[in-house]
């Protein structure tokens, strides 16, 4: 992601994106002519490397398109669209393998991403270059004081000057402490339902898609937030980091998702799905503060560097929890302890997050590149 980001802002938006779909979805084919092991691991990790320009350029056009008050709602909507996904997914991917194959499953999604490919070059276009777009909506979009300064100077700037800033290690931390706990639902939410209330693989789908469900409200509703307080005079930084100390706050109840499951699984899910949403609209924030700190010309190497801290952070967390402590008490029939546990981490992540965030950049003060 370190490198996807910078090579995002050498190229421009509509070109990095478009070489980094272009890229996933030939590795993403490749997968069906694998004839090996080994030849599967490098497919699964070109995928791994092209897949990374994902964000970086989503959140650098998001910039791109809109003044800081409604990038929130705007990245928490496009956001949206990993919860659906993550729906949408697991109910056709094992039809398509099933009756015409495994390797029709890579082949179909990956031409899928060709399909976006054809609409982005068709579509879209940065403002300055946009013939459909009047000056009044240009200037609503650029209404942020630095932006007209931004404008004039288009000077690239290397990444590695980038980690002198405070502003990039707030950003860095909050993603290094707060994406694993969204690996975490993704990976463990099936192992949980099966552990604590012996479902079946067919029953657990219901649930995990209920889980998403609320994700995906909270993802939208996230950035509307921060944009109501904007419209009320808040300053940006104050609105920004009051919504995320709210949102840190709603998850806190995800510590007790076990106690309510107790009483009917479907509290737990309620619990977990709240928590699920929080993530997503504290997610749709943190992305929001690369805008609101750094100029658009610096925005994808940003996020990139804090998408490489919320990978480490999800190695991390799933080597302590995968090899070291579920083994341990799964070896002893205690697993719903590992949970108890893993549930606290995650409570307690994001205002950590928040609070370490808040010490580096009280004021979230814009750098001067």
């Amino acid at each position: 992601m370190i490198i996807a980001g910078n090579i995002v802002d050498k190229l421009g938006t509509k070109k990095g994106y478009a070489w980094a779909t272009g890229l996933w979805s030939l590795a993403a084919i490749g997968h069906a002519f694998a004839s090996s092991a080994f030849g599967f691991m490098i497919a699964r990790a070109a995928l791994g490397v092209t897949e990374s320009g994902n964000f970086p350029a989503a959140i650098k056009s998001t910039a791109e398109w809109f003044p800081k008050k409604e990038r929130a709602l705007a990245t928490g909507i496009f956001n949206s669209g990993t919860n659906i996904g993550a729906i949408i997914a697991p109910l056709t991917v094992p039809l398509i393998a099933v009756y015409w194959g495994w390797q029709w499953a890579f082949i179909i999604t990956g031409l899928i991403g060709f399909l976006w490919l054809v609409l982005w070059q068709i579509y879209y276009t940065s403002p300055k270059d946009s013939k459909k777009l009047s000056k009044e909506e240009y200037d609503y979009i650029h209404s942020d004081k630095e932006d007209e300064e931004n404008i004039k100077n288009e000077e690239k700037i290397p990444w590695i000057k980038l980690l002198g800033f405070r502003q990039t290690w707030a950003f860095a931390l909050g993603k290094f402490l707060t994406d694993p706990v969204w690996w975490f639902y993704l990976f463990w939410l099936p192992d949980f339902l099966q552990s604590e209330y012996k479902l079946t693989l067919i029953q657990i789908s219901f649930p995990v898609a209920v889980v998403y469900i609320i994700s995906t409200i909270g993802s939208i509703g996230g950035g509307y937030l921060p944009m109501t307080l904007i419209n009320k005079n808040v300053p940006v930084f104050k609105a920004r980091k009051t919504s995320m100390l709210i949102f840190a706050l709603f998850v806190l109840p995800v510590i007790f998702s076990q106690v309510a499951g107790k009483v009917n699984m479907w509290f737990a899910v309620l619990v977990i799905g709240i928590a699920a949403a929080a993530h997503q609209a504290w997610s749709a924030n943190i992305f929001t503060t690369v805008s609101d700190m750094f100029p658009k010309k610096a925005t994808a190497s940003i996020v990139g560097i804090g998408g490489m801290a919320g990978g480490l952070g999800g190695i991390l967390l799933t080597w302590a929890v995968q090899k070291n402590m579920f083994v341990y008490y799964r070896s002893i029939n205690q697993i719903e302890t590992a949970y108890y546990i893993m549930f606290a981490i995650c409570a307690g992540a994001y205002l950590l997050a928040w609070l370490l965030m808040h010490i580096l950049v009280p004021k979230m003060d814009k750098v001067d590149i």
